[in-house]
């Protein structure tokens, strides 16, 4: 070789990327460099990229070997029924149709069935096969709302594969189901460990996984690294306490309102105030009473509002925000944070002893009620009081389509929440009685799975009357979908009739009855898939 040669490992610059631009723009317009144009152009074409696809490969050094994985961990849990596992690999081969809200036909979508599928298979305790995991991992990746049940279904082996595979990461943050992998908390030399040199997502996991089962030595080992730990971090780290929120986790929150991140402040404050009886609480509760008050001179007993006036050091280091929102008083900014904060056993003793619905049943002074009214909702959901979600409710049926606290359908939603799955469902049901479809959407979400028997049938009820007035379905295309996610697979066999096309009044848009009936059609058959599921994995 002379000194002009080039070595094997260093090919021309820029010829591949030229055969490359040739092949795009076609040899009539780009002749291959050193080829005759014409019809012997794209054999040179094929010729040159032959030769210099040989020459790229031949080119690479070989890597250094890199050691053996260690095996994964072995499942212990029983194997899935072959049925069930045919079905799986049918639900993750599955994609949505790319169409809009329109029409969608009457096949089933399939992957909206999924998270379903993996409740049940989790409840009865099956492993999941090796062969699917890829395909569950990357579904799992591009739906948040499917990593827990994913997790937990994919066991101890996503965690291996998690490690091998970068885009896989996000298994170690969250792993439910797969924590055989994290060291016991009893083998503290291990936790220790890797508490101090593991991944962030890995020590976010350990410390969630201890939570889970010994709550205070997660706190201990928390405090361990507390003052090193970057802002963001202690936020995250932060966070897994409300898991096993407990009076024990009072001094280390405490302190926490002196950490030099405000939103570490709020949260530790957010903590506190979820404990009735810490003593955040009780300022809170203080300062709180201190704004409002029962006038028993007038006719009626009124409550009166005297919001703060000012947001001192003290408040603030209870997590009390001081600069309010663009378009927002200071001072019923102020106030709303106050009256979130306190205890709601603090308003019986304050108001003479009152119940939560006489309270709300109260006027109240200076357009000072949705105000007064708000924080109250988001108490009630903070401190998880069923009572008090009650009182601001409000009957389903009352004119004001949700309850004298209620100042939005996501404040309805969020309180609905404190209540038990088949107190929600009749609430939801009279409300769906009273007022339609048009606003329930939201409330249903928040529903057990499946619906109860009332709420199914309101929801059925509905739409039938729905489709009596003529409207296109894909107005509700998003109860439909509920519809086929949630509703009762038993009751497949009543809504038979709705299938058929129905006769079209004057005033119905045009093809509607059609629509419709395709409608009904693919939720049927999606109830009946869903019983076959069900059955599959042997449940009832």
């Amino acid at each position: 070789m002379n000194s002009t040669s080039t070595p094997v490992d260093a090919p021309a610059q820029g010829v591949w990327e030229e055969l490359v631009t040739v092949a795009l723009l076609g040899t009539e317009r780009r002749p291959p460099a050193g080829g005759v144009p014409g019809r012997e152009a794209p054999v040179v074409l094929l010729d040159a990229a032959a030769t210099e696809t040989v020459r790229r490969r031949a080119g690479l050094r070989p890597a250094r070997a890199a050691a053996r994985p260690e095996p994964a961990p072995e499942d212990r849990r029983p194997a899935l029924p072959a049925a069930a596992a045919r079905r799986l690999a049918m639900l993750l081969a599955d994609r949505p149709g790319a169409g809009g809200g329109g029409r969608r036909g009457t096949a089933p979508d399939l992957m909206e069935l999924l998270p379903q599928w993996l409740a049940v298979a989790n409840a009865r305790g099956f492993a999941a096969p090796p062969e699917i995991l890829p395909a569950l991992l990357d579904a799992a990746r591009g739906r948040t709302d499917l990593r827990p049940a994913a997790l937990a279904f994919a066991g101890p082996r996503a965690l291996w594969l998690a490690r091998l595979n970068a885009d896989w990461r996000f298994a170690l943050r969250a792993a439910p189901g797969g924590d055989a992998a994290l060291p016991h908390p009893q083998d503290t030399a291990r936790v220790q460990r890797l508490w101090q040199e593991g991944l962030f997502a890995e020590r976010v996991a350990l410390l969630a996984a201890l939570r889970a089962r010994e709550p205070a030595a997660a706190r201990e080992l928390l405090v361990t690294t507390w003052g090193t730990e970057r802002a963001e971090d202690r936020l995250m780290f932060l966070d897994s306490l409300r898991t096993g929120l407990g009076a024990q986790d009072e001094p280390f929150l405490e302190q926490a309102l002196a950490d030099r991140s405000r939103n570490v402040r709020a949260t530790a404050a957010e903590l506190l105030s979820a404990l009735p009886g810490s003593a955040l609480a009780a300022r809170m509760a203080v300062r709180a009473s201190a704004c409002v008050a029962l006038d028993r001179t007038r006719e009626t007993p009124t409550l009166t509002v005297e919001a703060p006036h000012e947001c001192d050091a003290s408040m603030e280091r209870d997590g009390v925000v001081s600069k309010a929102p663009a378009g927002r008083g200071e001072r019923s900014w102020w106030f709303g944070q106050l009256v979130e904060a306190a205890p709601l056993g603090t308003w019986s003793a304050r108001l003479g002893g009152r119940t939560p619905e006489e309270i709300v049943a109260l006027p109240v002074t200076d357009d000072w009620r949705s105000e007064l009214h708000a924080a109250w909702c988001r108490a009630a959901v903070r401190q998880r009081d069923a009572g008090w979600a009650r009182a601001l409710l409000g009957a389903p049926a009352a004119p004001e389509a949700g309850g004298p606290g209620a100042v939005s359908l996501a404040e309805r939603a969020k309180l609905l929440g404190t209540l038990g799955s088949a107190e929600r469902a009749e609430w939801v049901a009279g409300f769906i009685s009273a007022h339609g479809l048009s606003e329930a959407f939201q409330l249903l979400g928040g529903c057990g799975v499946p619906w109860a028997a009332p709420l199914g049938r309101a929801v059925v009820d509905a739409l039938n009357i729905a489709r009596d007035a003529g409207s296109y379905p894909w107005s509700f295309s998003g109860v439909m979908g509920l519809a086929e996610r949630c509703l009762d697979p038993s009751e497949a066999g009543r809504l038979d009739a709705l299938m058929a096309v129905p006769d079209e009044s004057e005033d119905a848009s045009p093809g509607a009855g059609g629509y419709w009936a395709e409608a009904f059609q693919r939720l049927v058959t999606t109830l009946r898939l869903r019983a076959a599921m069900a059955a599959e994995l042997g449940a009832a």
